[in-house]
């Protein structure tokens, strides 16, 4: 029996219509454009900024237009995955949200949360249950309204971050193509660098969470930075060197999009152009688990049939990986 690859088919994404620039957030808070691109090279972010509207929304938007474009029956569709850190509410999960909205009569769903990280998980879990020979259609949706955990009187993070969602269909195939090879990591240690202390059972939300502004993202940018670069570079290395990838073997590198130093050091260690990379953080900023769909829906028709592409990403946890993707359509 041919052996079962899981393999992309299609990707669709939506990114919030307003856009926050740099002038704009220098009006809101202490910073300034020279600032913001010199330590993380963002000019710009989308923000969702409709009263009412949260991430599943916008994941809605970018699994439809996915099922368009790959003119996917919503009735086909085994089991829809959605990687993000800002659910809609505590319970129903997005995934259930996104299915029902979509009409996906026959699937199951799952929320799954590793923060930007966490399209990188998902799509190594999809992976797994194509290649179990159990489903034939999955999709994986990476979506977060970071606007809602952002405190925009901080210097430290609103500069950082925007809203948005991407989408894949992932499906199997007997080509020697898609899901290669994986290497995902936590270790507990980021908490007091990167976490979001109210809103759950430990620290449920209060007055005085909310006067101690305990509902927004706390980062300490030096710990993370020097986690970042050291993890995402040293899992990079191995997951190439484990499946014989250098230099021109490795076509794409698809990092998360978290800073531009974080990336350019990175494939500093890869030793891999910049031409080479998929980086848009400038234009949409770091939309967490949307980041890496987002890219792959940017850079679509520059990917060729059996590109070799290099994932890696780091998130809250701290959790990170990378994974080896053979693409699987394109001239």
């Amino acid at each position: 029996m041919d052996k079962i690859h899981a393999i992309i088919t299609g990707v669709g994404g939506y990114l919030p219509e307003y856009v926050l620039n740099n002038e704009e957030l220098a009006r809101m808070v202490d910073t300034t454009d020279e600032w913001i691109m010199t330590r993380i090279g963002i000019k710009e972010r989308r923000l969702l900024n409709q009263e009412g509207l949260g991430t599943s929304y916008m994941a809605r938007k970018a699994v439809k237009q996915l099922l368009t474009k790959t003119k996917t029956n919503p009735d086909e569709v085994d089991c829809v995955i959605v990687a993000t850190t800002t659910p809609d509410y505590k319970f129903p999960t997005v995934s259930s949200i996104v299915v029902g909205k979509c009409g996906m009569h026959n699937a199951h769903c799952i929320d799954m949360a590793a923060a930007c990280c966490g399209f990188l998980y998902a799509m190594d879990t999809a992976a797994s249950m194509i290649e179990s020979g159990r489903y034939r259609k999955i999709v994986v949706c990476g979506a977060d309204k970071m606007s809602s955990i952002v405190d925009y009187t901080d210097r430290a993070t609103c500069p950082i971050f925007g809203d948005g969602a991407g989408a894949v269909m992932v499906e199997p195939s007997t080509e020697d193509l898609g899901w290669k090879d994986s290497l995902l990591r936590a270790d507990g240690l980021g908490f007091p660098y990167l976490h979001l202390i109210a809103g759950g059972s430990a620290v449920p939300s209060s007055h005085y969470t909310i006067d101690n502004k305990m509902q927004y993202i706390h980062q300490e940018g030096r710990a993370v930075y020097k986690h970042a670069v050291t993890n995402m570079s040293d899992v990079s290395v191995k997951i190439a060197e484990r499946n014989g990838l250098e230099g021109e073997g490795i076509n794409w590198v698809l990092p998360h999009q978290a800073n531009l130093r974080i990336i350019e050091a990175v494939v500093n260690r890869l030793q891999i152009p910049m031409e080479r990379v998929m980086v848009n953080i400038g234009r949409y900023g770091n939309t967490s688990a949307a980041c890496m769909p987002l890219c792959l829906m940017d850079y679509e028709k520059q990917l060729k049939k059996g590109d070799n592409i290099i994932l890696t990403a780091f998130g809250a946890g701290f959790t990170w990986g990378a994974a080896y993707m053979k693409w699987a359509y394109g001239e």
